[in-house]
């Protein structure tokens, strides 16, 4: 057994997606006998990593300048005896990025482009990681490109084809750990809802609209709200649509193949779900800064309420395109690379 380091945070700024997908490679890399420890800036996401039964060290340091910690974590590469690192943050640079690599291997999940790393491997598994060219620019890395390697909890790779019915009777919204445009209270205040049997609302850990909703909608015995859960693939499976912000949420609905509806509300979702909408498999409806948005959800709501036909086409589509297997995947790299 080798100890893998996991170098990653959240928090109210960057909300859980980060520590979330790599909880998924941590626990894949624990099935192949492999001990994975979280390090983080701080203690944001210790209660999320030990609900997975996970290893923890918060180095005390600022998440917003990785540079700067560079003793404390050389500190935690030699107290942990770490074999190699995972690396998920946004704040890594080029300069960080190979001080870490001269200390240990270094995975690095990249879905930005913005530069080229001397690291032994990295991960996009972003739907437009061709932008990127990484092929053309990396001779010496191992690359890990495309949505088979989005990694996702293993029971998403469970998954059975979806059944979509004649009319759909239960509604999914989902925003992601932070809500800051209030996309889940201008969705709610627009559907209309003697159409549906069910609506679904999963508000993440930093959703400041939580409680407000609880009371406004405490009357509504068909909306049913939801935070810090745990039963996310359930809610997936039980929706005939959803409603949903770009990020790994969208492949994890791909998964599952719920015809969905997307939204972006950061600069750093549109290409995930602009390339989703080319691609022909999630609806993308607009950028929820803009005060057109809610309208077109409802717009491409109604048409989807009505198709049988497009939203069985699309849930095909999406399954194929995700099969939930891409933690897995990273893991057994990352396994290569200590083995190696």
């Amino acid at each position: 057994m080798s100890k893998i380091g996991i170098r990653t945070d959240a928090n109210e700024m960057i909300a859980t997606g980060h520590v979330m997908r790599c909880l998924a490679v941590a626990d894949a890399l624990r099935e192949i006998g492999e001990k994975p420890v979280f390090i983080a800036a701080d203690d944001a996401p210790r209660s999320l990593v030990y609900s997975r039964g996970h290893e923890f060290v918060s180095l005390g340091t600022d998440w917003r300048n990785l540079e700067d910690e560079t003793n404390q974590i050389q500190e935690a590469v030699k107290k942990y005896g770490l074999k190699a690192m995972l690396v998920d943050s946004y704040s890594a640079t080029r300069a960080y990025l190979e001080e870490l690599q001269r200390m240990l291997p270094v995975m690095y999940i990249d879905d930005l482009g913005k530069e080229v790393y001397g690291i032994e491997s990295l991960v996009c598994y972003a739907n437009f990681w061709k932008k990127f060219a990484y092929e053309k620019k990396y001779k010496n890395t191992k690359l890990c490109l495309g949505m088979e390697f989005a990694p996702l909890k293993k029971e998403f790779s469970l998954c059975s084809k979806k059944e979509i019915k004649e009319i759909p009777e239960n509604l999914l919204l989902l925003s992601g750990g932070t809500d800051p445009y209030h996309a889940l209270e201008k969705i709610l205040k627009g559907i209309a809802l003697e159409r549906w049997r069910r609506i679904d609302v999963v508000c993440g850990k930093y959703n400041v609209d939580y409680r407000k909703l609880q009371y406004e909608y405490a009357a509504q015995k068909r909306i049913v709200l939801h935070q810090n859960v745990t039963n996310i693939l359930e809610l997936m499976q039980k929706a005939d649509i959803a409603i949903s912000a770009g990020g790994v949420t969208l492949y994890e609905l791909c998964a599952v193949g719920t015809p969905t509806i997307s939204y972006s509300f950061a600069d750093n979702q549109i290409d995930n779900v602009v390339q989703f909408a080319k691609d022909g498999l999630i609806a993308y409806a607009g950028d929820m800064r803009e005060s057109k948005v809610t309208a077109e959800i409802f717009h491409i709501l109604a048409e989807s309420y009505t198709n049988k036909k497009e939203r069985k086409r699309r849930s095909q589509k999406m399954q194929e395109k995700v099969d939930g297997k891409g933690a897995g995947r990273i893991a057994d790299v990352l396994k290569e690379v200590v083995m190696f």
